[in-house]
C-alpha cells in the first residue's frame, strides 16, 4: 500500500498544475451535490417552518361559484359557507377533527395612548387548535367567551406596538372597538409568518365569532347572520386528508344544492397541498442542478482518467520490468486501480469536507424565515459518495486495464 501511496504522490507532483486542476474539478463535483442537496433542503424545511406558523394540516375553506347545474338550480351561483355547516361538519364528518366558523372585519381600535385600524377576525375557542396562534401572556378565547358573547379580545404583536408602544401593562387593560370597551385576555407572541389567507396574524384583533356578529358584522351587501366570510378545519391525520375534503365537499353540495365534484363551489386552499407543490418545486430544482454537479463530477474523473493513462504511459518500461519479473496481469490491473480510485476518492474527500466546512459556516449567520440553512443530511453525503464511487471506479478501471493488457515484449521496447 505504501508503495502504491507514492506511485499516486508521484503522478500528482509529475505535473502540480494539471493535477490540481483535476482534483479541484472531482472536489468541486462532490461539493456541489453535498450543498445542492442540502440547499434544497434548507429550503423545504424554511418553507415548512413557515407554513406551520400558518397552522399544520390546515385547510381553508372560501365562498365560490358553481360550474355545473345541479338539483334544477343554474351554474354560475355563489355559496358561502355557512355556520349550520360548520355546526354539521363538527357533527357528521369524522375525519374532521376540527373546525371553526370565521368572520371578518375592519375595525378601529383605540387605547389611552393610540389608535389604529386592523383586520378583526371572530373566531371560535378551538380556532387555535387549527391555526398556530401562540400566546405570549394571557389566555386564547374560551367557550365561556363564545357562548356569553364576551367583550374581550386577542391582539397581535403588531396591534400591541401600535396601541401600547413600549409600554408595559396591555394585558388586562381595555381598549375600545368601533367605540366598544374591549378587554385584552391575551397577547400573541411575535412570529415570522410569510403565507396568509386574510393578513399576517401579528397585525390582528381576535374577538368571539357571537361577539363579533353582534357587534359589528360584516357591512358588505351578501352578508346575513349566519353567513361566514370563510372557514378552517383539520383532518384528524395527514392519512386523512383526501377522506375528510371529501366529507366536506359531500356536505356543502347537501346543504346548498350543487354537485360535490363541483369544487369551484367550494374552493379550499390548504398547507398540505401547498407544501407539495413546494416540494416538487425543489425537486425538480434539485435534479436539475445536482444532474448539471453530477456533469461536473463525471468532467474531472475524466480528468483523473487522464492522469492515470498519462502515468501508465510514463511508466510502461516499469510495467513491463515488473511482468518480466514474474508480476501476474491481476496485480498490475489491481495496482493501478487501486492508483486511480485513491486519487479520486481523496479528491472526493477534500470536497465532502469543504462542503461540510462551508454549511458550519453558513448556518453561523442568522437565517431568513424561508431558509433553514444548508442541512447537510446523510442522504446528501450517500448521493455524493456513490456518484463518486461510480466516476472514481469508471475513471481508474480503463487506465488500470490498458497497463494490465501491456505485454512484457512491447513494455520493454517502449523508448520515450
Amino acid at each position: 500500500m505504501r508503495e502504491i501511496l507514492e506511485q499516486v504522490w508521484a503522478s500528482l507532483t509529475r505535473n502540480k498544475l494539471r493535477s490540481l486542476l483535476t482534483m479541484a474539478g472531482i472536489a468541486w463535483g462532490v461539493a456541489s451535490i453535498v450543498l445542492i442537496v442540502a440547499m434544497g433542503e434548507g429550503f423545504r424545511q424554511g418553507q415548512r417552518k413557515s407554513t406551520r406558523q400558518l397552522g399544520e394540516n390546515l385547510v381553508v375553506v372560501f365562498p365560490g361559484r358553481t360550474e355545473l347545474q345541479a338539483g334544477g338550480q343554474r351554474a354560475g351561483r355563489v355559496t358561502r359557507p355557512t355556520y349550520r355547516d360548520v355546526e354539521q361538519i363538527r357533527s357528521e364528518c369524522w375525519l374532521v377533527l376540527h373546525v371553526c366558523a370565521e368572520l371578518r372585519n375592519n375595525v378601529t381600535a383605540r387605547s389611552a395612548y393610540n389608535s389604529g385600524s386592523f383586520e378583526t377576525h371572530g373566531v371560535e375557542p378551538n380556532y387555535n387548535r387549527i391555526r398556530t396562534i401562540p400566546i405570549e401572556a394571557g389566555r386564547f378565547l374560551n367557550q365561556e367567551d363564545e357562548t356569553e358573547r364576551r367583550r374581550v379580545c386577542v391582539i397581535g404583536s403588531n396591534v400591541r406596538k401600535q396601541l401600547f408602544g413600549d409600554r408595559t401593562g396591555a394585558l388586562g387593560s381595555e381598549i375600545h372597538l368601533n367605540g366598544l370597551p374591549y378587554q385584552i385576555v391575551g397577547l400573541m407572541e411575535e412570529k415570522q409568518q410569510n403565507s396568509s389567507y386574510s393578513g399576517l396574524d401579528v397585525d390582528k384583533v381576535l374577538v368571539p365569532y357571537s361577539t363579533l356578529a353582534r357587534d359589528f358584522p360584516p357591512v358588505q351587501t351578501w352578508y346575513e347572520p349566519g353567513l361566514l366570510n370563510n372557514m378552517v378545519y383539520a383532518p384528524r391525520s395527514l392519512d386523512d386528508w383526501d377522506g375528510a375534503q371529501r366529507q366536506v365537499r359531500q356536505l356543502m353540495g347537501r346543504n346548498h344544492g350543487y354537485d360535490a365534484a363541483d369544487k369551484s363551489a367550494t374552493p379550499m386552499w390548504d398547507t398540505v397541498e401547498n407544501a407539495r407543490l413546494i416540494d416538487d418545486i425543489f425537486s425538480s430544482m434539485n435534479t436539475f442542478l445536482g444532474t448539471v454537479a453530477f456533469v461536473t463530477l463525471v468532467l474531472g474523473g475524466v480528468g483523473v482518467m487522464n492522469i492515470m493513462l498519462v502515468s501508465v504511459t510514463e511508466r510502461t518500461r516499469e510495467i513491463g520490468i515488473r511482468k518480466a519479473m514474474g508480476a501476474t496481469r491481476r496485480r498490475i490491473l489491481f495496482d493501478f486501480f487501486l492508483e486511480g480510485m485513491l486519487l479520486a476518492m481523496a479528491s472526493g474527500s477534500a470536497g465532502w469536507l469543504a462542503s461540510w466546512s462551508l454549511a458550519a459556516a453558513v448556518n453561523s449567520f442568522p437565517m431568513p424565515a424561508m431558509f433553514s440553512g444548508l442541512l447537510v443530511s446523510p442522504g446528501a453525503t450517500l448521493l455524493a459518495f456513490s456518484a463518486l464511487v461510480a466516476v472514481s471506479v469508471a475513471s481508474a478501471l480503463w487506465p488500470a486495464w490498458r497497463a494490465a493488457s501491456l505485454t512484457p515484449v512491447e513494455a520493454l521496447r517502449y523508448e520515450r
